[in-house]
């Protein structure tokens, strides 16, 4: 799939050594087509980190996706230049008066905190609120998920007694449902947080269809108003190194940290890392781009109501 991003945007040039086909502005307007149109709400602390594993992720279809990149306006990022951020990202009242063809709110390290705690908490829910009317689908990634479910269901998050922290194994549940086709019946996925929502509570909330799910790390994958709403508990966008680095981190301040499970081999650290994600987190996307944007979405996204 070609992504069409600023021409200038640092993981451009990433994405081009990788083989990911990668378009700038000028190529894209001649090109009669409607580019498929994604916002995505980067909450993570290290942006351009995301941004990287999030094209990646959204490579691997045919259609053209033009990406905005959104910041909120209430928080300021400590992580990412300010030069950075004014180049490649809009506020979210920049974009409000819009509609998009998907949306993507990344995850945050902001778990520890009760959502009303958060200092951008109030611009989050304004923005949830108003992707059920100006998106045609949502995902919400790991704090973001929890985010959702509590914003537009209740449900409550429960601190862990440990970090659920590695690969952990997963089963495909609704097998019928297009978000999961392609999967195999047992799959890893990184996970990376301290909280949880409970599967008891997800069960019973009617609204919600769980697509996938582990013993260990609970709930991985889930719907709600047949896929405008999707919520992802891991994170399947991470890269090779993205947990190790987490390992590390947190080993050099002193954290209390287990080595991240089904990780390294023989459970070694200095070992590489092993890649074992990357062929379901490609489906993922692509299911979701397919099935539930693709084949959803108006052609006159602006003009046709929702």
């Amino acid at each position: 799939m070609p992504i069409k991003v600023q021409s200038d945007l640092p993981a451009r040039e990433i994405l081009e050594r990788e083989n990911i086909f990668v378009m700038d502005e000028h190529r894209a307007v001649h090109q009669d087509i409607r580019p498929i149109q994604i916002a995505i709400l980067n909450l993570m602390p290290l942006k351009e980190e995301t941004e990287l594993q999030l094209l990646r992720s959204l490579s691997n279809t045919p259609l053209q996706v033009d990406v905005t990149f959104v910041k909120v306006s209430s928080h300021e990022s400590k992580n990412t230049s300010t030069s950075h951020l004014n180049k490649f990202y809009v506020e979210f009242s920049e974009i409000c008066h819009k509609r998009y063809d998907g949306m993507i709110i990344t995850g945050a390290p902001v778990e520890m905190l009760e959502f009303e705690e958060v200092d951008y908490w109030e611009e989050l829910t304004r923005i949830m609120d108003w992707t059920e009317k100006n998106v045609t689908s949502s995902i919400f990634l790991c704090w973001a998920a929890q985010a959702g479910l509590y914003h537009f269901y209740g449900l409550q998050k429960r601190l862990l007694d440990k970090k659920k922290f590695g690969l952990f194994w997963h089963r495909v549940l609704n097998r019928k449902i297009p978000l999961v086709r392609g999967f195999d019946d047992m799959f890893l996925a990184p996970h990376s947080r301290h909280t949880e929502v409970p599967m008891e509570a997800i069960r019973s909330c009617p609204a919600l269809t769980v697509l996938a799910e582990s013993e260990e790390a609970g709930l991985f994958l889930a719907m709600a108003d047949e896929g405008k709403k999707i919520f992802v508990m891991g994170h399947p966008e991470y890269d090779r190194v993205t947990l190790d680095g987490e390992y590390r981190r947190d080993l050099s301040k002193g954290l209390p940290i287990d080595l991240p499970k089904n990780y390294y081999r023989d459970d070694d650290p200095s070992n590489k890392p092993l890649l074992l994600w990357r062929a379901h987190a490609n489906n993922l996307y692509t299911n979701w781009l397919n099935y539930y944007v693709y084949q959803i979405t108006p052609y006159d996204l602006q003009g046709t109501p929702f």
